[in-house]
């Protein structure tokens, strides 16, 4: 069972994430509190997944985000937010958010996107994800990153290009024939050799390299 936890200054957004999860037989919704809540809340239920509004009243989505980092066993985070470009996303990705959703993500994919998060996936709404990729990546040069990306072995460089594709570490075992312990000692090879701390960075150093883009041909289909 995929314990949640889902954190909005909004009662009715609380309760609608709780409505839309907990007709998931295999995710439960342990509790939903505000921000100033939170990182008490998340010690105490001990979640899997939190689900955290990036924007507040009473206390900033990146201050929580922080607490539940230092928390002795952190959840996966995925922020919340209203906006198609948040300035806060790139601060929340580069401070170990798993990903972030709009808080008008269709129902039907939002237990599909908990199982990801919980299954160690990244998730980045597709409604924004080009924006804040190309946003996070202005401060970066391709060349280094892949200076940096050759200190990857060609499987590891494999698992990297699954890892910027979304997949979960069940997924990538399927497609590459391996078992998920394989793929986890795989993840945990790249994050410290890219010197990173979460695989939504270690997917934007890859998306930097520009080792995700199509082959010329397809680039205009």
């Amino acid at each position: 069972m995929i314990r949640v936890l889902v954190v909005d200054d909004e009662a009715l957004i609380r309760m609608g994430f709780q409505h839309i999860l907990d007709t998931a037989d295999d995710i439960e919704v342990v509790a939903t509190v505000p921000g100033g809540q939170a990182v008490r809340t998340a010690r105490e239920a001990r979640p899997d997944v939190v689900l955290l509004d990036i924007r507040m009243p009473d206390v900033n989505g990146l201050t929580v985000l922080a607490g539940l980092r230092r928390l002795p066993h952190p959840p996966v985070v995925a922020m919340l937010t209203t906006f198609d470009m948040d300035e806060y996303v790139a601060t929340a990705l580069r401070s170990g958010a798993a990903g972030f959703l709009l808080k008008d993500t269709d129902p039907e994919e939002l237990p599909f996107l908990v199982r990801t998060l919980a299954d160690g996936g990244t998730v980045l709404s597709s409604k924004v994800t080009r924006t804040v990729v190309d946003g996070y990546l202005e401060a970066g040069a391709q060349e280094p990153a892949l200076r940096i990306l050759d200190r990857l072995t060609d499987r590891e460089r494999a698992v990297l290009v699954l890892i910027a594709e979304g997949l979960s570490n069940s997924d990538i075992a399927t497609r590459m024939h391996l078992s998920t312990g394989t793929v986890k000692d795989h993840v945990s090879a790249i994050l410290t050799k890219l010197e990173v701390g979460s695989r939504v960075q270690a997917a934007l150093l890859a998306e930097r390299a520009g080792v995700l883009k199509p082959p010329r041909n397809q680039e205009g289909e």
